[in-house]
This record gives C-alpha cells, sequence and structure tokens, in this order.
C-alpha cells in the first residue's frame, strides 16, 4: 500500500529494520581493454553499504550525502555482477552510539509523539527520515541518485564550477572558473583552454598544465570592459539573466573536453555593522549593492522518498513561491542537500537560497572518521553548487548553538566544555575551513539562529543567540494571542516563526478512511507529530472565533479544518507584517528587520504542519494571504493604545506618491459607513513609513453608527498608471464577538476563457474569509481567504492540469466564517 495511507508508517517499520541487498549482472557497451581507467560511481547511496564488483569488495559508504567513486578498471570483465549490500540505517546509528564510550551525545530519541527512530545524530543521513514534528518515520535504504560506469584515457573532468566577482578597483566582472581532473599516467598533460561568452565578447585562451592523479586549476577571465554585463537579481529586483559560456579543453592528447555553462555575474554580502541609536549590528543582505528585505520561508524534503521528487514536482511548489511575491528560502539543515534541478530553477525564477549544511537540532560526534566523512561531504556538496547565484549563504547547522546555549539537552554544567569543543570542531575548524577554501564568492554563517560576529566574538557560542539586537532569530509561541503584535521579537531577522494547520480535506481523504474523519479520531493524533498540537491550534482559534458545533461529525471536521486554515493564515500574516514594517525604524534600540523567513513552505507527507503547501502542491490560506503580506506594496495597519497605525511598506526601487483609501464597513452591510481618501502620501523606496494615526474612537465617532464589534478597516494603496497594493484590512474586535454578521448566500459562476477558468462569486452580506475549494483537481487560485465587502467578485482559477468547467462546478465548495456553525 501507500506508504503514507493511515498507520503505514508504523506498519511498515519492519522494512527499515532489515537489510538489503540490490545487485544486477551487467555487460559494458564497450570494450573493456581500450581504456586506461574504468570508475564505478554512485552519486548518492542511501547510507550504510558494501559495494562489491565480481564478490570483490571495492569499499564501503556511510554518507547519504557524499558521491563515491570506485577504480575498476582491473576488476571489470565481459559480463560483471554487481552487488550493494545495505545495513540498516536504524541498526548501524544504534551500534555508533553504543561505540561512542566517552561520553553521549544528545539526544538519544525523539520525543515519543513522533513515533520515530534514535540516534539520527550518528550517521550522516538525511535527519527527518527517522522523524521530525511535521513528518514520518521512514529509514529509508537505497540506491537515491544516479549510478554510472565511465571510462577515460589521459584525463577526465569531475567538477566544473564558475563564481562572479565584481572587481570595484578595475570596475570590471571577472569569472573564477574552477575545474577538477584526474589524469591518468604518470606524466603531467599540457594543453589550451579557451573560455568564450558571445555576448558579452569575452573570449580568452589560458595555457595550463595538469599533473598526474587528481588535481583542481582555476582560471580567471576578465570579462569584457566594452560589453554591458546585467546581473542577476532576486524575483522582484530585476531580471535573473544568465549568459550562455563554452568552456573547450584542447589538451596535447588530442581528446577534448566541451562544456557548456551559464555564467551569472551577482555579488552577495552579509551586512553586519553597527546601526545609529541602537546597540548590537546589523544583520541584511546586500546584493549587486542594493539591500534586499528578505522574503519567504523555509524549505524540506518534499517527500519521505526522494526519487518520488520529480521536476514537476519541484517546479510547482518553487513556482508558487515566486507567485506568493517570495524573493528566498532557506533549504533546512535536516533534510538533504537538493537536487541540481532545484537550484537551477531557483536561478530562473530569482529566489534566494538560505544553504544549511545537514545538522539539526542536535549534538554531533567528532571522532576521526566521522570527521573524514563530513569533510568529503561538505567539499563535494560546496563544488556541486557553488556555481548557483541562488545560493546566498552557508550556514553551519539549524538551531545546534541554540541547543548548547539554552541547554535543551540538559548537560551538567561541568560537562559543557566537552561539547563547545566539539560544537567547535565541527562547524568552524573543519565544516568553515573548507567551505571559506572551496568558495570566496559567498557569506558563511556557523548556525541559525545565531549572533552572527558576536558568536564569533564569543567563542562560536553566544550565551543568547536569540537576542534581537544580533544576527537571525527563530521564534514560536502558540499560547499567547497571535493578534497581538506585542509579543513578536523585533528582530534585525526572522528566519523561522510560524503556527500549525490542517491541510485540505482533499489531501487528507486520500490517505485516511470514514472512521479518521474528526479531529479526535485515533488518525487524527497520529498524525500530529508535535506535543500538544492539535489543542494548541484549538485554543489559539478559540481567541477570536467560535469553535465548531455541527452535529454532523464530517461538516464538524471540515470546519475545523477551514478555521485551522484561518487561523494560521491570519497569525502569520500579523507576525510577517510586524518583521516588514519594522525595517526602517528602532524602537527602544529593537528594529532595521531586514528578513522574514516563516516556517515552512512544503509538506512531507498529509498531515497537520506549519506548510502553506500541502502534500502535492495545493495551497493552504497561509499561502494566499502570502501573496499579499509579501506584495512589493502593502499598507499595514496596526494599533497601539487605542490608536491606529499605518505603515506604507515598499520593496519597489524609487518612492512612490501614492493615495491612501481607508474604508469602514458596518458587518451588516455592503455599502461602506465611511470612505476617506489621503491623497499624495509619500512611500519611499525600500523601506516602510509611516503614513496615517488616528485614535480608534475619534474614528469611530466620525463614521456613525459604528462600535469596535460592528464595523470594520479596509486600506489600500493607489497610484499612477495602474500601480495598486492589496486591499488590507484591520479587525476592531475578534470574529467571534462580531455583531451584525448575516448568512451570504455566496454563489459562483465558472466559465473558461482560453486555458483558465472564471469565477464570478456573488454574496448579499459581508462574507470574511471567503474560501474557494475544488478538491483535489490540481491549480490555484488568483486570490482566496478574502474579505468579500462587494456584492460581487472574480477570481481566476489557473490549473495545473486539464479540467473542465462542469468538472470545477461540481468539485466546488465556497465557505466563508459565517457558514461554521
Amino acid at each position: 500500500q501507500d506508504p503514507y495511507y493511515r498507520f503505514n508508517d508504523v506498519m511498515y517499520r519492519w522494512i527499515s529494520l532489515d537489510n538489503w541487498t540490490y545487485s544486477r549482472t551487467f555487460k559494458p557497451p564497450f570494450d573493456v581493454r581500450k581504456w586506461q581507467k574504468v570508475n564505478l560511481v554512485f552519486e548518492g547511496v542511501d547510507t550504510v553499504a558494501q559495494i562489491l564488483i565480481n564478490n570483490i569488495t571495492l569499499g564501503r559508504t556511510d554518507n547519504m550525502f557524499n558521491r563515491y567513486s570506485f577504480d575498476i578498471t582491473s576488476m571489470i570483465k565481459e559480463v560483471n555482477f554487481i552487488e550493494v549490500r545495505f545495513l540498516s540505517a536504524v541498526s548501524y546509528a544504534a551500534e555508533q552510539s553504543r561505540c561512542h564510550k566517552a561520553y553521549s551525545i544528545p539526544p538519544a530519541c525523539p520525543p515519543p509523539v513522533q513515533k520515530g527512530e534514535c540516534h539520527a545524530n550518528f550517521i550522516r543521513k538525511e535527519q527527518c527520515s527517522f522523524s521530525w514534528d511535521w513528518g514520518p518515520s521512514f529509514p529509508t535504504q537505497g540506491i537515491w541518485k544516479d549510478v554510472r560506469i565511465e571510462t577515460y584515457n589521459h584525463y577526465h573532468l569531475i567538477y566544473f564550477s564558475l563564481t562572479s566577482f565584481f572587481v570595484k578597483s578595475a570596475w570590471q566582472w571577472s569569472l573564477e572558473i574552477e575545474s577538477i581532473f584526474d589524469v591518468v599516467g604518470s606524466k603531467p598533460i599540457e594543453g589550451l583552454v579557451t573560455v568564450n561568452i558571445p555576448k558579452l565578447q569575452t573570449q580568452q585562451t589560458f595555457s595550463v598544465k595538469l599533473q598526474p592523479g587528481e588535481g583542481s586549476i582555476v582560471l580567471l577571465v576578465n570579462i569584457n570592459k566594452s560589453s554591458t554585463v546585467e546581473a542577476w537579481w532576486p524575483n522582484g529586483h530585476g531580471k535573473q539573466t544568465g549568459y550562455n559560456m563554452t568552456t573547450t579543453f584542447i589538451m596535447e592528447s588530442g581528446y577534448q573536453i566541451e562544456k557548456f555553462s551559464k555564467a551569472y555575474f551577482r555579488t552577495v554580502e552579509l551586512v553586519q555593522e553597527p546601526i545609529p541609536g541602537s546597540p548590537g549590528l546589523s544583520f541584511y543582505f546586500r546584493i549587486n549593492g542594493r539591500p534586499i528585505f528578505i522574503k519567504g520561508s523555509n524549505w524540506i524534503p518534499a517527500d519521505s522518498f526522494q526519487d518520488r521528487v520529480t521536476y514537476d514536482t519541484l517546479w510547482l511548489l518553487l513556482k508558487s513561491a515566486a507567485d506568493a511575491n517570495m524573493n528566498a528560502l532557506r533549504v533546512w539543515g535536516g533534510g538533504v542537500y537538493e537536487q541540481d534541478e532545484f537550484y537551477d530553477i531557483c536561478d530562473e525564477l530569482g529566489i534566494m537560497i538560505w544553504q544549511d549544511f545537514m545538522f539539526a537540532c542536535a549534538l554531533y560526534p567528532t571522532d576521526q572518521n566521522y570527521l573524514e566523512s563530513v569533510r568529503a561531504e561538505v567539499s563535494h556538496q560546496v563544488r556541486r553548487l557553488k556555481s548557483h547565484p541562488s545560493i546566498i549563504l552557508w550556514s553551519g547547522n539549524n538551531e545546534n548553538e541554540a541547543a548548547i546555549a539554552s541547554n535543551w539537552f540538559s548537560i551538567p554544567y561541568a560537562d559543557r566544555e566537552v561539547y563547545i569543543k566539539d560544537y567547535v570542531m565541527l562547524y568552524v575548524k573543519n565544516i568553515r575551513e573548507i567551505v571559506l577554501t572551496e568558495d570566496k564568492s559567498r557569506p558563511f554563517i556557523a548556525s541559525s539562529p545565531t549572533n552572527g560576529l558576536e558568536s564569533v566574538k564569543e567563542g562560536w557560542l553566544s550565551q543568547n543567540p536569540y537576542d534581537t539586537h544580533y544576527g537571525d532569530t527563530h521564534f514560536y509561541d502558540y499560547s499567547n494571542d497571535c493578534w497581538n503584535w506585542t509579543v513578536y521579537p523585533k528582530t534585525r531577522f526572522a528566519s523561522e516563526y510560524g503556527f500549525q494547520s490542517w491541510p485540505s480535506f482533499s489531501t487528507i481523504e486520500k490517505v485516511s478512511s470514514t472512521e479518521d474523519w474528526s479531529y479526535t479520531s485515533n488518525f487524527s493524533l497520529h498524525r500530529q507529530h508535535h506535543e500538544n498540537g492539535n489543542d494548541q491550534m484549538l485554543q489559539q482559534i478559540g481567541h477570536h472565533f467560535k469553535l465548531p458545533q455541527s452535529t454532523d461529525p464530517i461538516k464538524k471536521f471540515k470546519d475545523m479544518i477551514y478555521l485551522t486554515q484561518v487561523m494560521q493564515a491570519q497569525c502569520v500574516k500579523t507576525e510577517t507584517e510586524f518583521y516588514r514594517f519594522s525595517q526602517s525604524e528602532i524602537i527602544k534600540g529593537e528594529g532595521h528587520t531586514m528578513g522574514a523567513l516563516y516556517w515552512q513552505l512544503n509538506d512531507i507527507w498529509q498531515a497537520p504542519s506549519w506548510a502553506s503547501l500541502e502534500y502535492g502542491g495545493k495551497w493552504k490560506l497561509l499561502h494566499y494571504f502570502a501573496q499579499n503580506f509579501f506584495a512589493p506594496l502593502l499598507p499595514v495597519a496596526y494599533e497601539d493604545k487605542g490608536v491606529l497605525y499605518i505603515y506604507g511598506v515598499s520593496d519597489l526601487h524609487v518612492d512612490h506618491k501614492l493615495t491612501l483609501r481607508v474604508v469602514v464597513h458596518a458587518w451588516s452591510s455592503l455599502e461602506p459607513v465611511c470612505t476617506l481618501a489621503k491623497d499624495s502620501v509619500t512611500v519611499k523606496a525600500q523601506s516602510a513609513v509611516p503614513i496615517y494615526k488616528e485614535s480608534i474612537n475619534d474614528l469611530l465617532e466620525r463614521c456613525r453608527n459604528c462600535t469596535r464589534k460592528s464595523c470594520i478597516i479596509t486600506f489600500c494603496l493607489v497610484g499612477e498608471g495602474g500601480l495598486q497594493s492589496p486591499t488590507n484590512h484591520h479587525f476592531l474586535s475578534s470574529l467571534k464577538d462580531a455583531v451584525g454578521l448575516e448568512n451570504t448566500h455566496l454563489s459562483a459562476s465558472v466559465s473558461q476563457q482560453d486555458d483558465i477558468y472564471v469565477f464570478v462569486l456573488q454574496t448579499t452580506a459581508i462574507a470574511p474569509f471567503v474560501s474557494l475549494d475544488v478538491g483535489s483537481i490540481k491549480g490555484r487560485f488568483s486570490d482566496n481567504g478574502f474579505l468579500m465587502t462587494e456584492k460581487k467578485k472574480v477570481v481566476v482559477f489557473y490549473p495545473w492540469e486539464p479540467t473542465s468547467v462542469e468538472d470545477l462546478e461540481k468539485s466546488l465548495t465556497l465557505t466563508s466564517l459565517v457558514d461554521i456553525v
């Protein structure tokens, strides 16, 4: 059965406890005697295996993230028998932990609610495959990337990478090209390398000499000064121009290699410097000399089974990120280094990548074998990935500085030094050293959250990595009311924060049966891997909404799902808008927030989680909200001591004179109670400025017949030439206390226009949080979860696969808050 169906993650546990052997017989499609060198190459082995050819052991593997190459020149025959004998990752990890006798390395096991396996930190494997608080335990084993045989005479190109630099003194771009070769034979080989970038009228030829064995050559190409180089820009800030480049190696052996690649030009700086009027340091990214506010989310593996993650899967998820106005994702350190296609798509869409190394929420051993394996992993991954302009930062681990600083694992104070030493040994003396040697084109930080340069000053481990005056922070709070912006840290950079919700019924339905369809079923408890997660969602909903009371159990379950999504969307919106409006101000020494990456973008299976995209790519309400709260131009409101403030937030590159429209509606009528237009409001480029201030009492006084409970405020920015922000809203009371909400009689008519579908919605009353759901028909709407304050609204559906008006009409469910009983 589908491993994700119902309780199969537990039923199929035996698979990961067994050892499995892969074997086959093959005939090489070439004459083996004609080649000086024959290699057997594994791009990815998951994880612990012995590899044999014709009953001769070639070697062993112990690292899922490494590439393994074996010289089989003397062993290959006309007919060959190859075997890969796997050892259970679970038993290997347990054995490694047992052998580490000097001191324990926590955590031993995940919390019971995760139904996971122990000692993930003792094996170089996708950490979350042993379980996580949003994912199942499927400790896979097998061949997860390509296997091939490569043959060559003379020499062979193993890695090829290029990084760009802007040389200020010469006011000129240059490219550093690194090629790593294996030279067969005992003599050096000489030859010529020609690099050609036609569009930039740049061609250069170099004489090179390759030494025997494995070695690298580095070439520096200066770009023709009379050519205009278009830089690579993040999504929303410019184009993602890349230039076709051909590199030709013609060596004395007469054997030539031609390498086609794309050259991108961009610079990145992580700016950590004093801020006037504030203790601490800034923490923001400058791309091509321009400070960029980082908007986006965190990426986890898209499936427990990596071979199911196709190019189409990646494209759909990453395009959805770009379509929601994101310009960055953090590839989180408990998953995998993503496949080449992932970074290619990010290069193309302008999505910047904060790349963690694969260490998360744990302490790790530092014995020689382990360190050697990690060093090989880091060199391989940096060489493989450093050509991508999308990657703007290497980060050593996820939350391990914080784990020691906040003593997550209850380590006695006297023993701390051992773990601190291990920490510095692993992330600083090994990983950092390799990264700085291999890649001088982008910054490195040792952990996230971190205090950046301040952590370095304190010996790489700061006392409080969550200090809002430095670096980045992770922040979660499920008990306080999420509509209250004062609970959020006014941090320099928010790299993780979020709230859970349930995926749509259509997503859950595929992996469950009828008796599972209630919020308190065994299935619902089984799928929730975060301690008390289901209750925390109810508690957060309860602050502002009435809980469903329907006597029909399936309607009640669907109503719960809808409310969790509304709550999540509204919570993350409130917090993200707080980070966006804090970018230009310092209050009591805090502020200048320059990044908001919520937790998390995507899902690994069908379950409650922090994701805004469900497993399969369907947009939750949060993702539709993200499209608005990450909009390049946005008015944001908050209330402080009874006063309403509206800020104009802009990522645009020039100042704009705009009109702010503020409209007050009564819940009971589609006619506005009053409207205010404030003209020639200046919204400054790439900043957040206050543009409106009024006490709520004065506002309600002006709009007669309004109270906090009977009215709501909406507002938007409008400019010349069609420039317009999304319409935002500010609630004056909890919706459970709202007075005047009426039945909406929502209806929709569907028609087709070319390859999109148009939904015309009609309502007879104000409808909060209108949700359109077309079940398992794949695609997305132009807008969803919105506040409907007019009789008619047009929403477009973009299908991801062929569908029809009939199918859409049949599948459509329309829900608004007043439909929840």
